[in-house]
C-alpha cells in the first residue's frame, strides 16, 4: 500500500470521529497465521513465534506460525503477497527476502513495494561472527589474515543464497578484500549441525540462532556486526571497532501484510503489536537477543525497508553475487 493513501486513509477516519467504530470492527474474525520463509529454530522463526503468542492472547483468537522454508524466505514472501488481504495471513518477514532479494533476482515473483502492506518493525539484531571452536582465528584480524592464507578455501554458512549471513560474508569479503568459500544450507539449523561437526568453519550467524550455541561453549565469538555494540553483548567488540569502521551487516524483522489492506487494520496491528513491544517479558526476550530499535509507525517501516533495498543492492552489484 503506498504512504500517501495510508496517511489520508487514517487522517479522513480520525477526522470522521469514528475510531471506536474502527476498532471494534478492525480485527480478522478467524485465526491468523503468520508465516516465516525460514525453518524452525531459525531467527525468524524465534520471533514469529515469540510476537504469535502475544497477539493470540490479546485478540482472543488463534495466531499461528506456519513455516514455508525456500530460497532465502521468498518462497514464504510470494506466497504472502498472493493471499486475501484481510489480515489473516501475515509474513514476519526480514533483510533476506524483503531488502537482499529484490536485487538479487531479476525474476523475483513479488514487489516489494507493490505487494506488501509494511505493517511494524519488529527489531534490529547484529550478527555474530562465530566459528568452529577448532578454528585458528579468534578475532576478525586473525580471521582476515587466515582467509589470505587460504584464498577460496576457508568455508562460511548461511542459510541459503541471499541469506543475510550470505550478504554479512559478501560485504566482510568486500572490505577485507579476501576471498572466502560460501556454503548454502536450507535453513540455520542446518548450517549449525554441519558447523558444529567441523563441515564449515564460520558463520555470520543471526543472533537468535548464534546466541544459545555461544552460552554453552559449543562455538568462538570473533565479533558482532551491527555499528553498535548489542547492549546484551556489551563485551562482544563490533566488526567495525576491529578494522573495518563502515562494516554493518544487520538482520531485522518486521510484520507485513499483502498489499492493499485496509487502513482501520493496519493501524489496529500496529498499535496492538506495539503493546507487544513493551510487554515486560517481551522486552527482556528481545533484549536478550540484541533484537533493538524495533515498534513504531508503518510509514516509518517502509522508509527503513526502503533504505535497507538500497543498501545491500550496492553489495550485490559489487561483489557480483548471483542467484543459485
Amino acid at each position: 500500500m503506498k504512504r500517501r493513501t495510508f496517511i489520508t486513509a487514517v487522517a479522513s477516519l480520525a477526522g470522521a470521529a469514528v475510531a471506536p467504530i474502527v476498532r471494534a470492527q478492525a480485527l480478522p474474525s478467524g485465526p491468523v497465521r503468520i508465516v516465516v520463509g525460514f525453518a524452525p529454530g531459525g531467527g525468524t522463526d524465534v520471533m514469529a513465534r515469540l510476537i504469535a503468542q502475544k497477539l493470540g492472547g490479546l485478540w482472543n483468537i488463534p495466531v499461528m506460525v506456519e513455516n514455508k522454508a525456500g530460497a532465502a524466505g521468498t518462497i514464504a514472501a510470494e506466497y504472502v503477497a498472493r493471499q486475501p488481504n484481510d489480515g489473516t495471513t501475515l509474513l514476519m518477514t526480514n533483510i533476506s527476502n524483503h531488502a537482499i532479494a529484490p536485487s538479487l533476482y531479476p525474476k523475483l515473483g513479488y514487489d516489494v513495494n507493490r505487494d506488501f502492506t509494511p505493517i511494524m518493525l519488529v527489531g534490529v539484531t547484529p550478527n555474530l561472527l562465530i566459528g568452529n571452536k577448532d578454528q585458528k582465528a579468534n578475532n576478525v584480524a586473525e580471521l582476515v589474515a587466515l582467509c589470505k592464507q587460504n584464498p577460496g578455501k576457508v568455508s562460511f554458512g548461511s542459510a541459503g543464497v541471499g541469506a543475510a549471513q550470505h550478504l554479512a560474508l559478501e560485504q566482510f569479503k568486500l572490505q577485507a578484500n579476501v576471498d572466502a568459500l560460501h556454503v548454502p544450507y536450507r535453513g540455520s539449523g542446518a548450517m549449525a549441525s554441519d558447523l558444529l561437526g567441523g563441515q564449515i568453519d564460520y558463520s555470520f550467524e543471526t543472533m537468535t540462532s548464534a546466541l544459545p550455541l555461544m552460552q554453552t561453549g559449543k562455538v568462538k565469538v570473533l565479533g558482532q556486526t551491527r555499528l553498535k555494540r548489542a547492549a546484551s553483548l556489551p563485551d562482544i567488540p563490533t566488526v567495525a571497532e576491529q578494522g573495518f569502521p563502515k562494516f554493518d551487516a544487520s538482520t531485522w524483522y518486521g510484520i507485513v501484510g499483502p498489499a492493499q489492506m485496509n487502513p482501520a487494520l493496519v493501524q489496529r496491528m500496529n498499535e496492538d503489536l506495539n503493546k507487544v513491544m513493551l510487554m515486560p517479558d517481551v522486552v527482556e526476550r528481545l533484549a536478550a537477543f540484541g533484537a533493538e530499535d524495533g515498534g513504531g509507525t508503518p510509514q516509518a517501516f517502509t522508509a527503513f525497508i526502503n533504505d535497507e533495498i538500497a543498501k545491500w543492492a550496492t553489495v550485490i552489484r559489487e561483489a557480483n553475487v548471483q542467484p543459485a
